[in-house]
């Protein structure tokens, strides 16, 4: 069981907004800030050189993007939990930060205890997204329409998921299979995979369904 305070590093380009959540954070007493950053290069820099239990990282950074920050911590500081305190978040980018080991995703417009405990959360291990854990929130159809995927691609993904071929899927679902390979070719670039295999793979993992 984690003891102490939760030492968090701030990565956001405005200072407005790093004074803010920083007043915000030094409301509860289990919350310790160690440092702040206004910049991509400068938060990988922090994280690595002080290990926080939490990284509070913006999406859109100079210097560095969030999502090559979580890429360059992967690999050099993989225990470095980061929650993305981001204004929106495009389908590919939630893609990526999720296979790159985000253990959060908190929008800003969210209520400043929604932040809170989705802090906690991940410092005990657990994945939070907009007040949810990571697998409830992406069988839901916002994850759904996050990933902006069509009912007609969606019937597609379940049918992949269930082993079906082209041929089969075009039979099921009564279209030609130029028309699922244009489907599937969709699916890929929303999704960021590059295979029947990968989109079969995250597909189960993320709970992808249609009601």
């Amino acid at each position: 069981m984690n003891t102490g305070p939760i030492r968090i590093i701030i990565a956001d380009d405005h200072a407005i907004l790093r004074d803010g959540l920083r007043r915000l954070l030094a409301t509860e007493h289990d919350f310790r800030v160690i440092a702040e950053a206004s910049d991509g290069r400068e938060a990988l820099a922090r994280s690595i050189e002080l290990g926080p239990d939490v990284l509070l990282l913006d999406l859109a950074m100079p210097q560095l993007s969030g999502i090559e920050v979580l890429r360059e911590l992967a690999r050099r500081a993989p225990a470095v939990r980061t929650v993305l305190l981001t204004a929106a978040i495009p389908p590919l980018a939630f893609t990526a930060a999720v296979e790159l080991g985000v253990r959060g995703i908190v929008l800003k417009a969210s209520p400043p205890d929604m932040l809170l405990q989705g802090i906690r959360a991940v410092r005990e291990g657990q994945f939070w997204v907009a007040g949810e854990s990571l697998a409830s929130w992406a069988r839901n159809s916002r994850f759904r329409q996050s990933a902006g995927l069509t009912s007609r691609e969606l019937d597609i993904v379940s049918a992949i998921k269930a082993g079906n071929s082209n041929r089969e899927i075009a039979a099921k679902l009564r279209i030609s299979e130029e028309t699922v390979k244009r489907h599937l070719s969709n699916i890929y670039g929303k999704l960021g995979v590059s295979s029947r295999l990968e989109l079969a793979v995250l597909a189960d993992r993320e709970g992808f369904y249609n009601q």
